[in-house]
Protein backbone atom coordinates (compact mmCIF):
# COMPACT_ATOMS: atom_id res chain seq x y z
CA UNK A 1 0.00 0.00 0.00
CA UNK A 2 3.35 1.93 -0.03
CA UNK A 3 4.35 4.55 2.34
CA UNK A 4 1.73 6.09 4.32
CA UNK A 5 1.36 7.64 7.87
CA UNK A 6 -2.11 7.09 8.64
CA UNK A 7 -4.03 4.36 9.70
CA UNK A 8 -4.98 2.92 6.59
CA UNK A 9 -5.91 -0.64 7.07
CA UNK A 10 -9.65 -0.83 8.30
CA UNK A 11 -11.47 -4.37 9.23
CA UNK A 12 -15.37 -4.56 9.85
CA UNK A 13 -16.83 -7.25 11.30
CA UNK A 14 -20.32 -7.97 10.91
CA UNK A 15 -23.02 -10.83 11.43
CA UNK A 16 -27.20 -10.55 11.93
CA UNK A 17 -28.36 -7.45 11.15
CA UNK A 18 -25.09 -6.39 9.37
CA UNK A 19 -25.84 -5.55 6.01
CA UNK A 20 -27.82 -2.50 6.28
CA UNK A 21 -25.19 -1.45 8.97
CA UNK A 22 -21.82 -1.98 6.23
CA UNK A 23 -24.49 -0.30 3.64
CA UNK A 24 -24.45 2.43 5.61
CA UNK A 25 -20.75 2.75 6.82
CA UNK A 26 -19.65 2.57 3.38
CA UNK A 27 -22.50 5.14 1.87
CA UNK A 28 -20.84 7.80 4.15
CA UNK A 29 -16.84 7.00 3.51
CA UNK A 30 -15.47 9.17 0.73
CA UNK A 31 -14.47 8.19 -2.52
CA UNK A 32 -10.42 9.33 -1.78
CA UNK A 33 -10.19 7.39 1.31
CA UNK A 34 -7.03 6.22 2.23
CA UNK A 35 -7.51 3.22 3.41
CA UNK A 36 -7.87 -0.54 2.56
CA UNK A 37 -11.00 -1.98 4.11
CA UNK A 38 -11.55 -5.59 4.57
CA UNK A 39 -15.24 -6.52 5.39
CA UNK A 40 -16.73 -9.59 7.29
CA UNK A 41 -20.03 -10.77 7.36
CA UNK A 42 -21.06 -14.10 9.04
CA UNK A 43 -22.66 -15.88 5.70
CA UNK A 44 -23.50 -19.51 5.34
CA UNK A 45 -20.94 -22.02 3.77
CA UNK A 46 -23.31 -22.09 0.42
CA UNK A 47 -24.46 -18.21 0.64
CA UNK A 48 -24.26 -16.37 -2.54
CA UNK A 49 -21.64 -13.60 -3.88
CA UNK A 50 -23.93 -11.09 -3.88
CA UNK A 51 -22.73 -9.02 -0.88
CA UNK A 52 -19.71 -7.84 -2.84
CA UNK A 53 -22.32 -6.00 -5.27
CA UNK A 54 -24.47 -4.52 -2.59
CA UNK A 55 -22.18 -3.23 -1.13
CA UNK A 56 -19.96 -1.71 -4.01
CA UNK A 57 -23.53 -0.09 -4.99
CA UNK A 58 -24.19 1.62 -1.11
CA UNK A 59 -21.12 4.21 -1.81
CA UNK A 60 -18.35 5.37 -3.94
CA UNK A 61 -15.38 2.98 -2.49
CA UNK A 62 -15.34 0.09 -5.23
CA UNK A 63 -16.06 -3.21 -3.65
CA UNK A 64 -15.22 -6.81 -4.64
CA UNK A 65 -15.20 -10.08 -3.62
CA UNK A 66 -11.25 -11.05 -2.25
CA UNK A 67 -8.98 -12.85 -3.95
CA UNK A 68 -6.12 -14.99 -2.59
CA UNK A 69 -2.75 -13.02 -2.57
CA UNK A 70 -4.43 -9.66 -3.84
CA UNK A 71 -2.50 -6.47 -3.07
CA UNK A 72 -4.05 -4.18 -0.46
CA UNK A 73 -5.19 -1.20 -2.47
CA UNK A 74 -6.70 2.34 -0.66
CA UNK A 75 -10.02 3.42 -1.57
CA UNK A 76 -11.20 -0.47 -2.23
CA UNK A 77 -13.54 -2.84 0.02
CA UNK A 78 -12.11 -6.45 0.12
CA UNK A 79 -15.20 -8.90 1.07
CA UNK A 80 -14.65 -12.27 2.98
CA UNK A 81 -16.29 -14.96 0.07
CA UNK A 82 -18.29 -17.60 1.47
CA UNK A 83 -16.39 -20.45 3.72
CA UNK A 84 -13.10 -18.82 3.64
CA UNK A 85 -11.42 -16.91 6.47
CA UNK A 86 -9.98 -13.65 5.07
CA UNK A 87 -7.15 -12.35 6.86
CA UNK A 88 -3.84 -9.71 6.54
CA UNK A 89 -0.31 -10.63 5.79
CA UNK A 90 2.02 -7.92 4.82
CA UNK A 91 0.02 -5.74 1.88
CA UNK A 92 -1.51 -8.53 0.73
CA UNK A 93 -4.85 -10.97 1.47
CA UNK A 94 -4.59 -14.13 2.28
CA UNK A 95 -7.82 -16.49 1.95
CA UNK A 96 -7.61 -19.73 3.99
CA UNK A 97 -10.43 -22.69 4.86
CA UNK A 98 -8.59 -22.97 8.24
CA UNK A 99 -10.35 -24.43 11.25
CA UNK A 100 -13.87 -22.47 12.30
CA UNK A 101 -13.38 -19.95 14.85
CA UNK A 102 -16.88 -20.10 16.82
CA UNK A 103 -18.63 -21.92 14.52
CA UNK A 104 -17.87 -19.74 11.81
CA UNK A 105 -15.66 -19.38 8.41
CA UNK A 106 -15.39 -16.70 7.40
CA UNK A 107 -14.93 -15.10 10.99
CA UNK A 108 -13.83 -11.76 12.98
CA UNK A 109 -11.25 -12.89 15.24
CA UNK A 110 -8.51 -14.35 12.69
CA UNK A 111 -8.92 -11.34 10.65
CA UNK A 112 -8.50 -8.99 13.40
CA UNK A 113 -5.57 -10.87 15.05
CA UNK A 114 -4.05 -10.97 11.78
CA UNK A 115 -4.42 -7.47 11.46
CA UNK A 116 -3.06 -6.16 14.32
CA UNK A 117 0.33 -8.05 13.16
CA UNK A 118 0.46 -6.83 9.88
CA UNK A 119 -0.86 -2.79 10.50
CA UNK A 120 -0.01 -2.53 14.20
CA UNK A 121 -0.73 1.07 14.53
CA UNK A 122 -2.15 1.48 11.33
CA UNK A 123 -5.24 -0.74 12.04
CA UNK A 124 -8.97 0.63 12.95
CA UNK A 125 -10.91 -2.42 13.88
CA UNK A 126 -14.85 -1.44 13.41
CA UNK A 127 -17.73 -4.12 15.26
CA UNK A 128 -21.43 -3.99 13.54
CA UNK A 129 -24.59 -5.62 14.25
CA UNK A 130 -24.47 -9.00 15.33
CA UNK A 131 -24.81 -11.84 17.58
CA UNK A 132 -22.45 -13.21 20.09
CA UNK A 133 -18.94 -12.28 20.28
CA UNK A 134 -16.94 -12.58 17.24
CA UNK A 135 -14.35 -9.81 16.96
CA UNK A 136 -14.59 -9.13 20.40
CA UNK A 137 -11.07 -10.87 21.21
CA UNK A 138 -9.92 -9.11 18.00
CA UNK A 139 -10.18 -5.49 19.07
CA UNK A 140 -8.49 -6.08 22.25
CA UNK A 141 -5.42 -7.33 20.31
CA UNK A 142 -6.22 -4.84 17.86
CA UNK A 143 -5.22 -2.23 20.85
CA UNK A 144 -2.74 -4.04 22.34
CA UNK A 145 -0.68 -3.50 18.78
CA UNK A 146 -1.50 0.33 18.93
CA UNK A 147 -4.78 0.25 16.54
CA UNK A 148 -7.58 1.92 17.80
CA UNK A 149 -11.59 0.37 17.85
CA UNK A 150 -14.92 1.95 17.39
CA UNK A 151 -17.94 -0.08 17.67
CA UNK A 152 -21.87 0.58 16.79
CA UNK A 153 -23.80 1.70 19.53
CA UNK A 154 -25.68 -1.17 20.77
CA UNK A 155 -29.01 1.18 21.11
CA UNK A 156 -28.58 1.59 17.02
CA UNK A 157 -27.77 -2.03 16.16
CA UNK A 158 -30.04 -4.40 15.22
CA UNK A 159 -28.66 -6.90 17.13
CA UNK A 160 -26.41 -5.78 20.25
CA UNK A 161 -24.69 -8.89 20.91
CA UNK A 162 -21.44 -8.57 19.07
CA UNK A 163 -21.33 -4.54 20.07
CA UNK A 164 -21.94 -5.27 23.55
CA UNK A 165 -19.17 -8.21 23.68
CA UNK A 166 -16.30 -5.72 22.13
CA UNK A 167 -17.38 -3.24 24.73
CA UNK A 168 -16.74 -5.69 27.70
CA UNK A 169 -13.01 -6.00 26.20
CA UNK A 170 -11.83 -2.96 24.33
CA UNK A 171 -10.42 -0.40 26.73
CA UNK A 172 -10.77 2.75 24.59
CA UNK A 173 -12.96 2.62 21.76
CA UNK A 174 -15.17 4.62 19.98
CA UNK A 175 -18.47 4.36 20.60
CA UNK A 176 -21.25 5.94 17.99
CA UNK A 177 -23.44 5.68 15.66
CA UNK A 178 -22.03 4.29 11.88
CA UNK A 179 -22.48 7.77 10.62
CA UNK A 180 -19.87 9.00 13.48
CA UNK A 181 -18.13 5.31 12.61
CA UNK A 182 -17.40 6.72 8.74
CA UNK A 183 -16.22 9.79 10.36
CA UNK A 184 -14.09 8.50 12.83
CA UNK A 185 -12.74 6.45 9.86
CA UNK A 186 -12.30 9.23 7.56
CA UNK A 187 -10.19 11.45 10.03
CA UNK A 188 -8.07 8.06 11.00
CA UNK A 189 -7.35 7.33 8.01
CA UNK A 190 -5.56 10.71 7.32
CA UNK A 191 -4.11 11.85 11.17
CA UNK A 192 -0.54 10.37 10.84
CA UNK A 193 0.70 7.88 13.56
CA UNK A 194 4.23 7.16 14.65
CA UNK A 195 6.30 4.47 13.11
CA UNK A 196 6.62 1.62 15.98
CA UNK A 197 8.88 -1.79 15.85
CA UNK A 198 7.30 -4.62 15.42
CA UNK A 199 6.62 -6.57 18.65
CA UNK A 200 6.46 -10.20 19.28
CA UNK A 201 3.60 -11.94 20.06
CA UNK A 202 3.52 -16.02 19.88
CA UNK A 203 -0.05 -16.55 21.04
CA UNK A 204 -1.31 -14.13 18.77
CA UNK A 205 1.16 -15.28 15.69
CA UNK A 206 0.20 -19.14 16.63
CA UNK A 207 -3.36 -18.50 16.14
CA UNK A 208 -2.67 -17.02 12.85
CA UNK A 209 -0.37 -19.51 11.72
CA UNK A 210 -3.50 -22.09 11.66
CA UNK A 211 -4.98 -20.46 8.94
CA UNK A 212 -2.01 -19.28 7.02
CA UNK A 213 0.69 -22.02 6.67
CA UNK A 214 -0.28 -25.76 5.51
CA UNK A 215 1.62 -26.64 8.91
CA UNK A 216 -0.86 -25.46 10.88
CA UNK A 217 -0.58 -23.97 14.22
CA UNK A 218 0.87 -26.72 16.25
CA UNK A 219 -0.14 -28.03 19.50
CA UNK A 220 -3.11 -25.60 21.06
CA UNK A 221 -1.86 -23.62 24.47
CA UNK A 222 -3.01 -24.06 27.66
CA UNK A 223 -4.28 -27.30 29.35
CA UNK A 224 -6.56 -30.01 28.27
CA UNK A 225 -10.11 -29.50 29.62
CA UNK A 226 -12.79 -31.94 30.38
CA UNK A 227 -14.87 -30.15 26.93
CA UNK A 228 -14.84 -31.91 23.45
CA UNK A 229 -15.08 -29.41 20.70
CA UNK A 230 -18.53 -29.26 19.26
CA UNK A 231 -16.84 -29.23 16.05
CA UNK A 232 -15.11 -32.08 15.79
CA UNK A 233 -15.46 -33.56 18.84
CA UNK A 234 -11.93 -33.75 19.81
CA UNK A 235 -10.53 -32.84 22.85
CA UNK A 236 -10.35 -28.82 23.93
CA UNK A 237 -7.04 -26.98 25.70
CA UNK A 238 -8.01 -24.21 27.91
CA UNK A 239 -5.97 -21.25 27.68
CA UNK A 240 -6.44 -18.52 29.69
CA UNK A 241 -4.80 -15.16 27.83
CA UNK A 242 -5.18 -11.43 28.70
CA UNK A 243 -8.89 -11.80 26.81
CA UNK A 244 -10.51 -14.32 29.14
CA UNK A 245 -10.56 -17.84 28.45
CA UNK A 246 -10.93 -19.70 25.07
CA UNK A 247 -10.68 -23.28 24.19
CA UNK A 248 -8.82 -24.67 21.16
CA UNK A 249 -8.94 -28.68 19.76
CA UNK A 250 -6.34 -30.43 18.12
CA UNK A 251 -7.11 -29.19 14.43
CA UNK A 252 -7.83 -25.63 15.63
CA UNK A 253 -11.17 -25.17 15.77
CA UNK A 254 -11.40 -22.32 18.26
CA UNK A 255 -14.03 -21.31 20.83
CA UNK A 256 -14.92 -18.12 23.63
CA UNK A 257 -17.30 -19.24 26.04
CA UNK A 258 -20.26 -18.19 24.40
CA UNK A 259 -19.16 -19.38 21.11
CA UNK A 260 -18.85 -22.61 22.60
CA UNK A 261 -22.11 -22.15 24.43
CA UNK A 262 -23.57 -21.65 20.97
CA UNK A 263 -21.81 -24.58 19.55
CA UNK A 264 -22.83 -27.10 21.81
CA UNK A 265 -26.52 -26.04 21.31
CA UNK A 266 -26.11 -27.00 18.27
CA UNK A 267 -24.04 -30.52 18.58
CA UNK A 268 -27.12 -31.16 20.96
CA UNK A 269 -29.43 -30.28 18.39
CA UNK A 270 -28.10 -32.95 15.82
CA UNK A 271 -27.41 -35.68 18.47
CA UNK A 272 -31.74 -35.35 18.93
CA UNK A 273 -32.19 -35.38 15.60
CA UNK A 274 -29.79 -38.77 14.94
CA UNK A 275 -31.86 -40.33 17.78
CA UNK A 276 -34.98 -39.64 16.23
CA UNK A 277 -33.91 -40.62 12.85
CA UNK A 278 -32.94 -44.00 14.39
CA UNK A 279 -35.73 -44.56 16.18
CA UNK A 280 -38.32 -43.81 12.95
CA UNK A 281 -36.29 -46.44 11.20
CA UNK A 282 -36.05 -49.03 13.39
CA UNK A 283 -39.93 -48.78 13.93
CA UNK A 284 -40.16 -49.05 10.39
CA UNK A 285 -38.11 -52.48 10.63
CA UNK A 286 -40.00 -53.46 13.37
CA UNK A 287 -43.40 -53.42 11.38
CA UNK A 288 -42.26 -55.13 8.31
CA UNK A 289 -41.14 -57.57 10.54
CA UNK A 290 -44.51 -57.87 12.29
CA UNK A 291 -45.85 -58.52 8.98
CA UNK A 292 -43.74 -61.58 8.38
CA UNK A 293 -44.41 -62.79 11.58
CA UNK A 294 -48.03 -62.52 11.52
CA UNK A 295 -47.89 -64.40 7.70
CA UNK A 296 -46.07 -67.35 9.36
CA UNK A 297 -48.34 -67.26 12.01
CA UNK A 298 -45.74 -66.41 14.78
CA UNK A 299 -48.17 -64.50 17.18
CA UNK A 300 -46.06 -64.33 20.13
CA UNK A 301 -43.42 -62.77 18.37
CA UNK A 302 -46.01 -60.00 16.55
CA UNK A 303 -46.78 -59.41 19.84
CA UNK A 304 -43.28 -59.06 21.26
CA UNK A 305 -42.34 -56.87 18.26
CA UNK A 306 -45.97 -54.91 18.83
CA UNK A 307 -44.87 -53.89 22.19
CA UNK A 308 -41.45 -52.81 20.98
CA UNK A 309 -42.61 -50.37 18.42
CA UNK A 310 -45.19 -49.18 20.92
CA UNK A 311 -42.06 -48.61 23.27
CA UNK A 312 -40.23 -46.68 20.39
CA UNK A 313 -43.18 -44.45 19.95
CA UNK A 314 -43.37 -43.38 23.49
CA UNK A 315 -39.56 -42.35 23.45
CA UNK A 316 -40.19 -40.58 20.09
CA UNK A 317 -42.69 -38.26 21.48
CA UNK A 318 -40.56 -37.97 24.26
CA UNK A 319 -37.33 -37.11 22.20
CA UNK A 320 -39.24 -34.54 19.91
CA UNK A 321 -40.73 -32.89 23.01
CA UNK A 322 -37.30 -32.56 24.98
CA UNK A 323 -35.65 -31.33 21.48
CA UNK A 324 -38.41 -28.50 20.94
CA UNK A 325 -37.62 -27.61 24.67
CA UNK A 326 -34.29 -27.07 24.61
CA UNK A 327 -33.82 -25.67 21.29
CA UNK A 328 -36.75 -23.10 22.77
CA UNK A 329 -34.54 -22.41 25.72
CA UNK A 330 -31.44 -21.71 23.79
CA UNK A 331 -33.40 -19.15 21.77
CA UNK A 332 -35.15 -17.50 24.90
CA UNK A 333 -32.13 -17.77 26.88
CA UNK A 334 -28.91 -16.31 25.78
CA UNK A 335 -25.72 -15.55 27.82
CA UNK A 336 -25.24 -11.82 28.45
CA UNK A 337 -22.48 -10.76 26.08
CA UNK A 338 -19.36 -9.62 27.02
CA UNK A 339 -20.12 -12.04 30.17
CA UNK A 340 -17.46 -14.40 30.12
CA UNK A 341 -14.78 -11.98 29.24
CA UNK A 342 -15.35 -10.70 33.12
CA UNK A 343 -15.37 -14.61 35.03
Amino acid sequence: MGDVTGRDLVVVAASAGGVESLRSLLKDLPGDLEAAVLVVLHISPRGGSALPGILDRAGPLTAVAAENDAILKHGTVYVAPPDHHMLVRGDRVVLSRGPRHNGHRPAADPLFLSAALAGGRRTLAVVLSGTLDDGARGCGVVERHGGAVAIQDPDESAFDGMPRAALAVAERPMVGTVTRIARWITRESRTPVGAEAETADPEIEREVSAHVSVRGAGPPDGEISTFTCPECNGPLFEAQGRDGARYECLVGHSWSMNGMVDGQAEAVERAFWVAILRLEERMRISRRMITGFEQRGQRASARRMYEQVRQDEEALVILRDLQTKIRSADEGSPIAPGDETRR
